[in-house]
């Protein structure tokens, strides 16, 4: 019996390594896309062209709005006269928002009256606006405590404010996307790349009339698809190697935890992968099926539904439920806490039981599915 599986699995690495194109997938086609990805996807947004619009123009108003231009969110764009002009801006995307101060700022400001300033933000893109307005309210909150700070001194007072806030980002202190996308690119490439290869294993020896040789040999079927699954799983592992040692030390992702936990996840992810790939290949009868259906089944649900651009729980309740069916779901809560927190597997034994769990169903499937073809 062991003969024949290691057999099999010298055979499998052989003509994997002769396949010319199936190495370029392995691994030069997820280096570029990592790169590709970790260099144009970025959620960081600075140097946001800002317009104002001061009906005041005292020095007040002109320190107000030295607060956004002096900060590292904000390009100052221009002072414009009227709404009109800065329509026309917004219309042509030259500027993302635009601060209209009122003509009594300053004069409400000295009586120490509230005074209202209008921010007008570009909707065309929503999430950037939600950040927009975010950072808006943050550099007008520090205004108001500066000018607090200098009421309180004009009037004697020196007692401390009631209450102070200090807001802190756990996890991600500088908020940097990187630490948030590295992680994420890690899951999303480990699941395309072993997926499309493997899933054309078997439909590729179908093709080409080999897979006769598999259904006349003594070999079991387990025997034949744990043995065909091994070089898959282990080129893929070398895959991440090579994806992990890029996010950390070229750029410079924040990685705190345990790197023999994260090969135990990554391996254990890496096989369910790849065992879908076999299912996939062992229910369909061309390549161009397996790859279409491949990425509609394994890799589209990844990047919408594991919680890799949209928090789990900010999903509708259908998103949600598609979730528990996905592997890269219970993979990226591994990657980003090792990242990230420095959590050992102990904290994610739920997680990795659920992948031991699917990997164990999509090889049974498989199995049973050969089997069935070899009858």
């Amino acid at each position: 019996m062991f003969k024949r599986f290691s057999g099999i699995v010298k055979k499998e690495f052989i003509e994997l390594l002769r396949d010319k194109l199936a190495l370029i997938l392995i691994f030069i086609a997820p280096v570029l896309v990592i790169f590709l990805e970790g260099y144009g996807l970025v959620f960081d947004v600075k140097k946001i062209p800002l317009a104002f619009l001061d009906y005041d123009r005292s020095k007040l108003s002109r320190e107000y709005i030295n607060s956004f231009v002096n900060s590292e969110y904000f390009k100052f764009y221009r002072l414009v006269s009227n709404y009109k002009e800065a329509e026309e801006l917004i219309k042509k995307g030259e500027i993302r928002a635009l601060i209209v101060i009122p003509p009594d700022f300053s004069r409400k400001l000295y009586k120490w009256q509230n005074v209202q300033v209008q921010i007008l933000v570009d909707g065309t893109y929503p999430n950037r606006a939600q950040i927009v307005k975010g950072y808006v309210s943050s550099i007008n909150f520090k205004f108001n405590m500066k000018l607090l700070q200098i009421y309180a001194k004009t009037l004697e007072k020196k007692e401390k404010f009631p209450i102070e806030v200090e807001i802190r980002a756990w996890y991600n202190p500088a908020l940097e996307s990187k630490n948030f996308i590295m992680p994420g690119e890690l899951v999303t490439i480990l699941c395309f790349y072993p997926i499309l290869i493997s899933c054309l294993a078997i439909v590729r020896e179908k093709e080409l009339g080999s897979i006769f040789n598999f259904y006349c040999s003594p070999a079991k079927s387990w025997e034949i698809v744990l043995g065909k699954a091994i070089p898959y799983i282990v080129v893929s592992f070398l895959t991440y190697l090579t994806l992990f040692f890029i996010t950390v030390f070229v750029f410079k992702a924040k990685f705190i935890g345990n790197f023999i936990a994260l090969s135990i996840g990554s391996f254990l992810y890496i096989s369910c992968t790849v065992g879908f790939g076999f299912l996939i290949s062992s229910f369909t009868k061309t390549q161009i099926t397996a790859m279409l259906l491949a990425f509609v089944l394994a890799v589209l649900p990844s990047y919408l539904y594991s919680g890799y651009l949209c928090p789990i729980s900010s999903m509708d309740i259908g998103g949600q439920i598609m979730s528990k069916f996905i592997p890269a779901t219970y993979f990226l809560k591994i990657v980003r806490g090792i990242y990230l927190k420095g959590l050992g597997l102990d904290f994610y034994i739920d997680n990795l039981f659920y992948l031991c769990l699917y990997g164990f169903i999509v090889y049974t499937l498989t199995i049973l599915k050969f089997k069935k073809r070899i009858d």
